[in-house]
Parts: structure tokens; C-alpha cells; sequence
């Protein structure tokens, strides 16, 4: 059932201030990995210990949740409200980040990793509760939509994180002393905890609803299965969103060591490029979300187009104001043409666009391993854009079909997001026998198991009387 006839957009902009903040810190990371590997001496992958603790904490924060959920005999969101749900998250990664202070005092690496699980720890119980409630202030029909958009807006956090916390760590910096690296972390996440509170109490005032009318699913569920994890689509499906953050986290995670070892960038000139890599997310967010804004098939045609370039506009903005040399960039809006074809041949089935999105993928890791300069770089970069809608495609395949059990489904789901440490760390690892540039083999793997998802779970779901004709999109 449709809640409310139209976008409730008072209650809807509050919301994506929390996606905003989660790609601002996600992003953010790929600059502390460089900066904690010269600081403290680590190998490349003791380096991606920093993705590791960051996603692994959103597994145990969805385990607690459960725990606490199953003790009380009763959903705790249910119980303690959706804003109250959101405000504790958020104190909760406000808590993390004070957590930097002494840990760059110290110069104590476990304690930098605290204070990163922390934070994520938080956005574990913020991501539970704001997906369902963006699906639900409008119309279910449109859900996916708001999902994309408030993806583009994450995506909005990750084009610019890189580029703010590279300012704060080697703007101001006068020398090259790892001391002074180090110490140069503690101000900006101290500003983040500061906003992180100054959100929740933000939130904790606003007009969103406390307890949403959230729809449930209409679909039988098929020969009456009690559990979500008797679904063939979702425990393939758990594998393949644990493989699709893995490859779209690592990506960005060990670019900076491949650009510095491998072409010599200093690690202070490498933020662009990280910034680039998750704005490629945001274009081709963008470029979904176009549905959300209007109905007429000819107008979401040109703004197919224009969508993409809009984001892209914004990427070359931010980056002027930041003072970085724009003309690398220029090229860039050639291979967005790509994104383009690619999302049209897709024609909004959600099996057929996770299959063309990663073989596309696959091609881009493979032109980055068989090249060298910048062709390279713009080809790793490039996997952004081909990341960017495999989240709800995965998603809606893999919770199609499961009827009452979607909502344990989703949880299932939001636990693999765990995927991005565990592969990260595989990649470096990786990396100390193949060298950098083709420890990216790893990403191929994961595409080509995304692949071989594509085909199976659109005939498990064809078998189940389930398939698709219309155009998802989200981000997670």
C-alpha cells in the first residue's frame, strides 16, 4: 500500500544528511591508508587493517542488534523508535572519533582502528534504519528511486571527504614529519563528531516520522519457507553483495599505493584521483536516480545525459576550489559515455545490468593490469562507475521473492556489507607476491562471480514465477 501520493521531501532531506556522512568517512579512509602506512611502518596489508576494522564492524553491529532484538523479545528499532534509532548511531560514531584524540597523541595504530570501528559501528544501526525509511516516505514505486538519490547524496559525502581530510593532513603541513601526520588527524574528526551530534539532535527534531508505515511485501512466499536463508537468490545474494563491496572498496583502498610505487605520486597528490573514483559512484547514482524526478520517458531520456555530466560538473567543481589542476580530468567525460550505452543496453532488468555493469568491470581491471600511467589509472578509476548501480540490483534479486521474510533478508544482506575489509585485506595480501598493479586480479574474481549471480538468480526467480521488466536503482 502507497503511504502518501507524492516524495514527502520535508521529512526525506533531514534523512540524507546520514548517507552524506557515511561516504564522507568511507572515502575518507583511502587518505588515512597511506598516511597510517608511512606513519606507522605497516606492509600493504597490515595497511588495509583500516578497511577491515571499518566494514567488519557493520557485521557486528548487525549481529548485536539481532542479540539485543532476541533478548527482548521484540524488534529494538520497533521499540525504541526510528529517530531514537538514529540519533544512537549517530552518538555512537561521534564516540569513535573522539576516540582519534588520544589515539594520535599516542600514535597508536589499534587505537586509530577503535576509533574507525567505532564510528562504522554507529553507521551499522544508522543504515538499518534509514534505507527502509527513505523506501518509505513516498511511494513504494518510487522507493528505489529515493534509494539512488540518497546514494547520490553518499556519493556527494565521498567526492569530497578525500579531498577535505587530505587539506587538514598535508595542507597545513609545513614538513614531511610523520608526527605531524599523525597529529594532523585528530582536528577534522573531531569536527566530524561534532557534527555527527549536531545531526542526531537535528534529526531527533524533525518532522520524520518516529514509526513509519512501512509496506510489507505482497508475494506468497514460495512453498511456505519459514526462513529468509532457504532462498537460493539470497544466499547467493549474500555472497554477491559481500563480493561487490569487496571489489568496489578495494579498488579505491589500494590505489593509493599503486599510484605511489608504481608512478610516483606523492601520497598528498593522490586525493584527486580517490575523490574521482567515488564521484564516479555519484555519476552513475545520478544517472538512476533520474526516474525519481519525473515520469515523462522523453525528459528521462535527455536527462540520462545531462545527469551524469551534472556529476561530473560537480567532481571538476570541488576540485577547482580545492586548487587542483583540472586538464587531467578533461578525458574522463569520454568514458562516462561508456556508463551511458551501458545503462541503456540494460534496459532497466536488474539481472541483465549486474551482468553488463561487471563485465565491463572485468574489462576495466584488465585494460588497468595490462597498461601503465595514466591510462591505467583512469581504467581502475573507471570500476567506480561500473560499481555504481550493482547495489540495488543485487539487492532486488536477492530479496525478490521472499515475501514476509524480505526485512530478515535485508539484514542478512547489510551484514556482508563486511565484504570491503575482508577483500581489501585479500588484495593487499595478495599484492606482496604479484606486486600492486596485478594483485588487482582479486576485483576480477569478484566481477566474474557477479556475473555467474546475474544468470543463476534470474533463473531461480524465472523458476519462481518472478521476472523483471522495470528499472531499480539505490546505493548503499
Amino acid at each position: 500500500m502507497e503511504q502518501n501520493v507524492k516524495t514527502n521531501w520535508a521529512q526525506f532531506i533531514p534523512l540524507v544528511t546520514v548517507f552524506f556522512f557515511w561516504g564522507f568517512v568511507a572515502a575518507s579512509n583511502d587518505i588515512l591508508i597511506p598516511v597510517f602506512k608511512e606513519a606507522f611502518h605497516l606492509s600493504q596489508s597490515e595497511s588495509q587493517l583500516v578497511s577491515l576494522a571499518f566494514y567488519i564492524a557493520y557485521t557486528v553491529g548487525s549481529l548485536i542488534y539481532i542479540g539485543i532484538s532476541a533478548l527482548m523479545k521484540t524488534d529494538l528499532i520497533n521499540k525504541i523508535g526510528y529517530k531514537n534509532s538514529l540519533a544512537l548511531g549517530l552518538a555512537i560514531s561521534a564516540i569513535g572519533t573522539l576516540l582519534f584524540y588520544p589515539a594520535a597523541n599516542l600514535g597508536s595504530f589499534p587505537l586509530m582502528l577503535a576509533g574507525l570501528f567505532t564510528v562504522a559501528l554507529g553507521f551499522s544501526l544508522q543504515q538499518t534504519v534509514a534505507n527502509p525509511l527513505a523506501i518509505a516516505l513516498g511511494p513504494v514505486k518510487t522507493g528505489s528511486q529515493r534509494l539512488t538519490m540518497a546514494g547520490g547524496i553518499n556519493n556527494f559525502g565521498t567526492t569530497i571527504g578525500p579531498l577535505i581530510v587530505s587539506f587538514a593532513i598535508f595542507g597545513t603541513a609545513t614538513s614531511e614529519s610523520t608526527t605531524l601526520d599523525i597529529e594532523s588527524v585528530k582536528i577534522p574528526y573531531l569536527i566530524l563528531g561534532a557534527a555527527f551530534l549536531a545531526v542526531a539532535i537535528f534529526l531527533k527534531f524533525s518532522a520524520l516520522p518516529d514509526k513509519p508505515a512501512l509496506a510489507e511485501a505482497d508475494v506468497e512466499e514460495v512453498g511456505g519457507r519459514t526462513s529468509a536463508l532457504k532462498y537460493p537468490q539470497l544466499v547467493l545474494g549474500m555472497i554477491a553483495i559481500f563480493v561487490y563491496v569487496g571489489v568496489e572498496v578495494s579498488t579505491a583502498s589500494n590505489l593509493p599505493d599503486y599510484m605511489s610505487h608504481k608512478l610516483g605520486f606523492a601520497t598528498k597528490d593522490i586525493a584527486p584521483y580517490i575523490s574521482l573514483y567515488w564521484a564516479s559512484m555519484m555519476i552513475g547514482r545520478w544517472t538512476g536516480a533520474v526516474e525519481a524526478f519525473t515520469d515523462k520517458i522523453s525528459l528521462q531520456k535527455v536527462l540520462r545525459f545531462v545527469a551524469p555530466y551534472l556529476a561530473f560538473g560537480v567532481f571538476l567543481l570541488v576540485n577547482a576550489i580545492a586548487k587542483h589542476d583540472l586538464a587531467p580530468f578533461y578525458v574522463y567525460g569520454l568514458i562516462i559515455l561508456v556508463l551511458i550505452i551501458a545503462d541503456v543496453l540494460s534496459k532497466g532488468n536488474p539481472a541483465r545490468m549486474l551482468m553488463i555493469f561487471s563485465l565491463i568491470g572485468i574489462l576495466a581491471l584488465v585494460t588497468g593490469m595490462s597498461t601503465s600511467g595514466m591510462v591505467s589509472v583512469y581504467a581502475f578509476t573507471s570500476v567506480g562507475l561500473f560499481c555504481s548501480t550493482l547495489w540495488p540490483c543485487i539487492f532486488t534479486l536477492a530479496v525478490s521473492g521472499l515475501g514476509k521474510n524480505t526485512s530478515q533478508g535485508s539484514s542478512f544482506l547489510i551484514m556482508m556489507i563486511m565484504g570491503g575489509g575482508f577483500i581489501s585485506y585479500l588484495q593487499g595480501y595478495v599484492s606482496e607476491y604479484t606486486g600492486i598493479q596485478y594483485s588487482y586480479v582479486v576485483g576480477v574474481l569478484c566481477f566474474a562471480y557477479l556475473v555467474f549471480y546475474a544468470l543463476k538468480a534470474s533463473s531461480v526467480l524465472k523458476a519462481q514465477g518472478i521476472s523483471f521488466d522495470k528499472k531499480v536503482s539505490g546505493g548503499h
